[in-house]
């Protein structure tokens, strides 16, 4: 009778995991759905992957048809990674045509100041403010096909309507720059330029670069892909929990 019950209750609690490990697999395919994240969990170290995707939405809600990562998603997920104990480093995927200026920059600058491992993969596109995202991690990869277009801030005309707007419209480029040029090998005289280069956009300024010429440029640390760019990720882990990961990014380069 005794064995009878502890079999009655071995088999209630498995069958409690197994709808415990069920839930649990449902909700990691519904944030990969809705949010663009996963972990992945080795003997190498435990990586969250976050991807940014579409066009980066910030204060105004775009319309439900365009695919876009939600900047009030990102920030909490960035702020976790950086205080959970289980998470070793981050894997950023971009594959971005930009968006709200100031939620990209606002999403790069928590990047950088994060003091775990992180690396980013630039694949497609990392267009207009995804620039800044991807320079912002501690390393960084771009496919060989992918591009970057690097241009100016835009604002529409009905926007810029008074000269106060002009000067608020230049030190949110200035902000820009400065911040591509502090965590990447290019210049600001350098960044400057790309951006208001003639004749390679139609009736615009601005230039493309693919993934050769971001690395030749001092944007972008190598091309690669995912391989690469999980190897590099794992020894920064490595480096981390040796007390060896340079604080500054410029040491890594």
């Amino acid at each position: 009778m005794l064995q009878k019950e502890n079999n009655m209750s071995f088999s209630i609690t498995s069958k409690v995991e197994e709808k415990a490990m069920e839930n649990q697999k449902n909700m990691e395919i519904k944030e990969i759905k809705e949010f663009g994240k996963s972990s992945i969990s080795n003997s190498r170290g435990n990586i969250h992957c976050l991807t940014v995707i579409g066009q980066i939405e910030g204060h105004v809600v775009l319309p439900p048809q365009n695919k876009t990562t939600k900047y009030e998603h990102v920030i909490p997920q960035l702020i976790a990674i950086e205080e959970s104990e289980e998470i070793d480093g981050l894997m950023l995927i971009l594959n971005t045509v930009g968006g709200d200026v100031e939620a990209g920059l606002a999403i790069a600058e928590m990047i950088a100041s994060m003091s775990k491992p992180s690396v980013s993969l630039v694949l497609g596109g990392g267009h207009s403010i995804g620039v800044p995202m991807a320079v912002a991690t501690k390393y960084s990869f771009i496919a060989p096909s992918a591009t970057m277009t690097i241009h100016p801030i835009r604002l529409s005309g009905m926007v810029i309507g008074v000269p106060q707007t002009y000067e608020y419209f230049d030190k949110m480029q200035e902000r820009v720059v400065k911040f591509v040029s502090k965590n990447s090998n290019i210049s600001q005289e350098d960044f400057r330029e790309l951006m208001l280069k003639t004749g390679e956009l139609a009736n615009d300024v601005g230039t493309i670069l693919f993934g050769d010429e971001a690395v030749k440029k001092g944007i972008i640390n190598e091309t690669g892909g995912l391989f690469n760019a999980l190897e590099k990720l794992y020894e920064l882990i490595e480096l981390h929990k040796s007390g060896k990961l340079p604080r500054y990014k410029g040491d890594l380069q």
